[in-house]
């Protein structure tokens, strides 16, 4: 077990870009460990990717490192980023924190950009891992919406009509969140036909604690990040899924509706070499254990 000494403790550290924004990122865990980047989902912010209990991280091993993406908590926004454009950021900030390699995952809307990084930095990623995470919208022999909820349906048709008509879909579904996220922090997700898997962890106490925090530090500046998400990910995501050399490992859970299993399938025969983890009686959320679990395995390798 790690020194008192050799733990970091949660506080939000901010650096400056080359091209002038602010980037917001914690840690949290053992400084020696394996330093990993968890990159959130969508909406979301560096707070979602922390583990409730820092000690737990240390002794699983790891240094934990998160990020607001521009728009979201701290982070300044960049309309008309797309995926890769992510890449930057992580390397900007594992520059700062002098990690020479290290680890991405990334869930849901954060797992395109952790491929986007095994892409992009061969050098310096050890290993990423897209964890329930969509394909490219458009990818041949999948039929993107099949399985999909209604409800994320509507927001992607919305995302593909542009700006003008995600802009006000968006401000109703994070007002009527944040008008209920003390009573019910899974409003966002109350007209979803969720999985028994997926509703039983959100009825976990420390995972509505873990949403409250994190969806309102998300609408820190507004659905400018929420909205920049959702435009990258069906749009062009500025890499080949091909360029990938680095070990990457795809998770997916059989009983997802908001991103089917058929993605998760998809991405594991068009990234090289990548292995697959398919959980049978999960959908698309976990508890913060079993993600701990899950990246210290996969870290592990």
């Amino acid at each position: 077990m790690p020194s008192e000494a050799a733990a970091i403790g949660r506080a939000t550290a901010c650096l400056q870009t080359g091209d002038g924004r602010t980037l917001a990122y914690e840690q949290q865990g053992d400084t020696g460990g394996v330093p990993v980047f968890v990159l959130h989902g969508t909406p979301g912010s560096r707070l979602g990717g922390l583990h409730p209990d820092a000690e737990s991280v240390s002794r699983a091993g790891l240094r934990l490192i998160t990020y607001d993406r521009p728009g979201y908590g701290r982070s300044t926004r960049k309309r008309g980023r797309s995926v890769v454009d992510g890449v930057a950021d992580i390397a900007a900030i594992a520059d700062e924190l002098k990690l020479e390699r290290f680890a991405v995952t990334g869930g849901s809307g954060g797992a395109p950009h952790s491929l986007a990084a095994a892409a992009r930095l061969p050098e310096r990623v050890i290993r990423a891992e897209c964890n329930v995470g969509p394909a490219p919208y458009g990818a041949e022999g999948l039929d993107y919406f099949n399985g999909m909820d209604p409800e994320n349906v509507k927001e992607v048709r919305s995302a593909l009509a542009g700006e003008n008509a995600l802009v006000p879909e968006l401000e109703r579904e994070a007002q009527k969140a944040l008008d209920r996220l003390d009573s019910d922090p899974a409003a966002l997700l109350s007209e979803f036909d969720l999985s028994e898997a997926d509703r039983d962890v959100l009825a976990q106490e420390v995972v509505k604690q873990r949403m409250r925090v994190s969806f309102r530090e998300a609408m820190a500046q507004g659905i400018g990040g929420w909205v920049d998400d959702d435009l990258a990910v069906v749009g062009a995501w500025g890499f080949d899924l091909a360029e990938i050399r680095v070990p990457v490992e795809v998770c997916y859970g059989v009983r997802d509706v908001l991103v089917p299993a058929a993605h998760g399938a998809w991405l594991a025969t068009h990234i090289p070499g990548a292995t697959v983890v398919v959980d049978k009686a999960s959908g698309h959320m976990s508890t913060p254990e079993a993600r701990l679990e899950r990246i210290r395995a996969f870290v592990g390798g």
